[in-house]
């Protein structure tokens, strides 16, 4: 019986690698079938295989176009950006620097005016005490003078008489023809 199974195994075994083995009827296998069928593919496919790839391909190209124009678009916006950036600092320097320059202007404008005006006050206020000190002084002149002058009336009064009225009045009378025979 020892045979008997080893029959058995060995004649499986044998079917087994019997079925295995290349087909050489080309009908059979469907090689045939198989190339036509790949070859249609091919010749029918290439045309709709290359189109597809094609379009793919302009598609890519024309993305990475729009691309490399929004990039150079967006470049050169912020480098206009970045020039009226520059020029709006510089506008902004500049306004700053006149504003304080103008300001210092302006500052030293009024101390002058101020110091202008404290002179003119100085000289008004000096005017007009010399004014009133002339007014004072000729206030006190004239009362000195009309003092003196109703003084000496008063010793006229008293001590004046007729003989030397007249007197007087000759040599004064005297004294302005000597006058106008001068001025002729």
């Amino acid at each position: 019986m020892e045979n008997g199974t080893y029959f058995i195994i060995s004649s499986n075994f044998w079917t087994i690698a019997g079925s295995f083995g290349l087909n050489t009827n080309l009908l059979e296998t469907n090689l045939i079938n198989l190339g036509v069928v790949l070859g249609l593919l091919v010749y029918f496919g290439k045309g709709v295989l290359s189109n597809l790839l094609n379009n793919r391909k302009l598609t890519i190209l024309n993305t990475i176009q729009d691309a490399e124009e929004r990039y150079k678009e967006a470049t050169d916006k912020l480098n206009q950006a970045r020039t009226r950036l520059q020029q709006a600092k510089q506008k902004a320097d500049d306004i700053r620097i006149n504003g304080l320059s103008q300001m210092e202007k302006e500052k030293q404008d009024l101390i002058n005016a101020a110091d202008e005006d404290s002179k003119r006050l100085e000289d008004s206020k000096n005017a007009t005490i010399r004014f009133e000190k002339q007014r004072a002084i000729e206030q006190v002149r004239q009362q000195v003078s009309r003092l003196a002058l109703e003084r000496a009336l008063e010793t006229l009064k008293s001590r004046l008489n007729s003989e030397l009225h007249l007197r007087m009045i000759d040599y004064h009378i005297g004294l302005l023809r000597a006058m106008e025979s001068t001025i002729e």
